[in-house]
C-alpha cells in the first residue's frame, strides 16, 4: 500500500502520517512542493525516531511522480467528494492519494480521478475536514482491513 501527499503543507501531519506509514508497512511518496523542510523539527518531532524507518520516496513534482510511480491504481480523497471511502474495494497495491491541508487535491488532478474519487463522511455541518494526519488514518486502515493486512 501506499500513501502519497500531493504538496503538504503541515510538517507535523506529514511526520505523523510517515509514523503510521511506519507501523502499517505503506510507502510514503511525498510530492512537491513541500510546505516545510524535510529537515524541520516539527517533523522530525511527529515522527519520533520513527522518521528514518520510513519508506519514504520523494517526487518534485505530479508529473515525475505520474512518470516514476510504482503500479496500480491511483485512489484519490477529498473532503469535497461524495462517494464514501468505504465504497472502494482496496487492493494491495492501491496508491492512496491526498492533497495539501489547506487547497486540498490540485484542480488538474481532482478533474483528471474524478472517477477514483472518495471522501470521509462528516456528520456536521460545523466541521469542513478532517485533519490530514486523522484522514489518512481512517483511510489505510480501512484499506488493510479489506485487504487483510489488519
Amino acid at each position: 500500500m501506499h500513501v502519497v501527499l500531493v504538496a503538504p503543507e503541515i510538517p507535523q501531519n506529514t511526520g505523523s502520517i510517515g509514523r503510521l506509514c511506519v507501523a502499517t508497512g505503506a510507502t510514503l511518496h511525498l510530492i512537491e512542493p513541500l510546505g516545510f523542510s524535510i529537515t524541520d523539527r516539527h517533523l522530525r518531532r511527529a515522527g519520533l525516531d520513527y522518521w528514518p524507518h520510513v519508506d519514504l520516496v520523494r517526487h518534485p513534482s505530479w508529473d515525475a511522480f505520474a512518470t516514476a510511480r510504482p503500479p496500480g491504481r491511483l485512489l484519490c480523497f477529498s473532503a469535497r467528494a461524495a462517494r464514501s471511502y468505504t465504497t472502494a474495494r482496496y487492493r494491495e497495491d492501491d496508491l492512496l492519494v491526498f492533497g495539501g491541508e489547506s487547497r486540498g487535491l490540485p484542480p488538474a488532478i481532482r478533474a483528471a480521478l474524478a472517477h477514483a474519487t472518495f471522501g470521509i463522511p462528516i456528520a456536521s455541518e460545523h466541521v469542513r475536514s478532517l485533519n490530514l494526519a486523522t484522514a489518512v488514518a481512517v483511510v489505510l486502515y480501512e484499506a488493510l482491513r479489506q485487504v487483510g493486512k489488519v
